[in-house]
């Protein structure tokens, strides 16, 4: 791995492990403002935000960077970081310990990076992904520094799908998995990275909380498949602030055809 990436990989280490400290302090003890999407906001995630947001500015000079609590409108620099300071809140303010840190760094509106740190449970996944952008970089995804895969197993009743709170129309009879809800939709696609799910449902999240994960779980070499439009590359000028992108994520190409039809009510 070269200087540019080790830079890169220490920089989303040392900054979300910083921040995660801090934000372990105020877990569960925070109130929460609903903002007028209807999801939560807490000063934590705003000084979260504020804190990236100024290491990058003073570690990565001229990077754009397109955050949920700052400008949400893509700049069009050819690199560019996208921040989720506290993907979970609603976790986060209830003392349920699955919230995350979400930086993913793009190349002309596409992820090749991403680094997602989960403080309550001491886990860290990173992965790259160069796709077609014509830059090398490493490759694989890691949890904890250790490489990840999916899984390769076929679904059974044995097994997990993550869906979020507005995706429950998947739910079937006859629905081959066991259903798990987490709440946070970086963690619902990670756990497919990890091998634990077979796949998971979002119904409704934004790019700050997909652009990390997009990363890592093809990294592992999960598939990606957009309900709607496609979410890469980001267009400059663009507003993503209520930009929804429903998601089906799996562990393999082979399931993509098996669970499509449960998602067509989304």
């Amino acid at each position: 791995m070269n200087d540019f990436w080790n830079t890169v990989v220490d920089f989303a280490q040392t900054t979300t492990n910083r921040v995660g400290k801090q934000l372990m302090q105020d877990f569960g003890q925070v109130q929460a403002l609903q903002k007028a999407d209807g999801s939560l906001v807490t000063q934590a995630d705003k000084w979260a935000d504020q804190e990236i947001r100024d290491a990058i500015a003073s570690t990565f000079s001229g990077y754009g960077i397109l955050s949920e609590e700052g400008d949400q409108v893509f700049p069009g620099t050819d690199w560019c970081w996208v921040i989720d300071p506290l993907d979970g809140t609603t976790n986060f303010t209830r003392g349920i310990p699955i919230w995350s840190i979400s930086l993913a760094l793009l190349y002309k509106g596409t992820p090749i990076f991403g680094y997602v740190h989960v403080p309550p449970l001491n886990q860290a996944f990173h992965g790259f992904w160069e796709g077609s952008s014509g830059l090398t970089t490493p490759s694989g995804a890691f949890l904890n520094h250790h490489p990840i895969h999916t899984s390769i197993d076929a679904p059974s009743s044995n097994h997990f799908f993550n869906l979020c709170s507005r995706s429950l129309a998947v739910v079937q009879q006859g629905f081959p998995c066991k259903i798990r809800m987490l709440g946070v939709a970086s963690y619902n696609f990670l756990t497919v990275a990890a091998g634990a799910t077979l796949g998971g449902v979002e119904a409704t999240p934004k790019v700050w909380d997909i652009a990390a994960a997009w990363v890592i779980v093809q990294a592992a070499g999960g598939s990606w498949i957009s309900l709607n439009s496609q979410p890469f590359p980001l267009v400059a000028g663009e507003d993503y602030r209520d930009r929804s992108l429903p998601t089906l994520v799996v562990s393999r190409s082979e399931l993509v055809s098996f669970f499509t039809p449960y998602t067509e009510a989304i």
